[in-house]
């Protein structure tokens, strides 16, 4: 099975690319799976998809963490974690890097086992997110380097794809695309399909076992070692909570466990008293408070802080 992941940002066009690249399988006689995969649903923001395309039956489910390939459309996605770019990559993976950098420069900073190849990106440009079709270049490089797509079925499958969008979409996306298959055509077939690991081989997770500690220590607190304490954080509102006494019912755990900078202490008889100094106004104990005795005021800005 080939096991393909695409890497780049909301607006370059990796969903795309994966349904290009899934129908050009297709029309080869695959069985295919493509999908993306989004974290903030923005422009700009790290993004994947995935292809997964076999003779037989495809019975694997979710995200592909041992990818054959990996491309990445976009080279300032590579040092962000939250990327996962080189998630799961090993000797056997592929890397392909759209960038301005050499293959060599990308083989030192990654240190890498498996090859590292180079597509050559476009003019630089100030949004990134507008990188001039390089979701169809990133298509048409994974057909070549796959070896087993023929250049008619690429062009098939970008007219199914993006033949709804108008032939002058369709002839520029064809251009990048087939510019990209020829410039990896001299490494067609260095991407060769996996087995599936079967159940046999999965390790078992290694379980870390964490100590207990006290709430005064893990807890979050303004009072606590190593906060700015001397810090007034109350004069960050805009909005104050206030609590109406005669309407609170004691229950004094749930306001003062739910202010994140522990602000708000409880008396002996069970009365929330809240740290003006400190409470910054996100007014979650507004939102918790189960009898609503706690209400947000406009903060007028003629207080320093203290109580009122």
């Amino acid at each position: 099975m080939y096991r393909i992941r695409f890497h780049g940002r909301g607006g370059q066009g990796m969903k795309t690319a994966s349904r290009i690249l899934g129908t050009a399988f297709f029309r080869q006689g695959y069985e295919v799976q493509d999908a993306p995969r989004y974290g903030a649903e923005r422009r700009g923001a790290p993004i994947f998809a995935f292809v997964r395309a076999a003779r037989t039956p495809i019975y694997e489910r979710g995200i592909i963490r041992h990818p054959d390939l990996v491309i990445v459309a976009d080279d300032t996605l590579v040092p962000v974690p939250a990327a996962g770019v080189l998630a799961g990559a090993d000797a056997h993976t592929v890397i392909l890097i759209n960038t301005h950098e050499t293959a060599n420069t990308w083989r030192h900073r990654l240190n890498l086992e498996g090859p590292v190849l180079i597509l050559s990106a476009a003019e630089e440009v100030a949004d990134r997110a507008t990188l001039p079709y390089v979701g169809a270049a990133c298509a048409g490089a994974a057909a070549a380097l796959i070896g087993e797509i023929p250049r008619a079925d690429l062009e098939a499958a970008l007219h199914d794809e993006l033949g709804h969008l108008g032939q002058a979409v369709v002839d520029e996306n064809l251009r990048v695309a087939c510019e990209a298959y020829d410039y990896c055509a001299g490494q067609a077939g260095i991407v060769t399909a996996s087995e599936a690991l079967s159940a046999e081989q999965w390790a078992e997770p290694e379980w870390i076992d964490l100590p207990f500690e006290q709430s005064g220590v893990s807890a979050p607190t303004i009072h606590g070692g190593l906060t700015s304490e001397l810090m007034p954080t109350g004069s960050w509102r805009t909005m104050r909570p206030e609590v109406d006494y005669e309407r609170c019912n004691r229950c004094w755990w749930v306001c003062s466990t739910f202010c994140p900078d522990s602000a708000i202490d409880v008396d002996e008889e069970g009365y929330p008293h809240i740290d003006y100094n400190h409470c910054k106004g996100c007014l979650i104990c507004v939102a918790q408070c189960p009898p609503h005795a706690i209400e947000a005021l406009p903060e007028h800005g003629d207080k320093e802080g203290g109580e009122s």
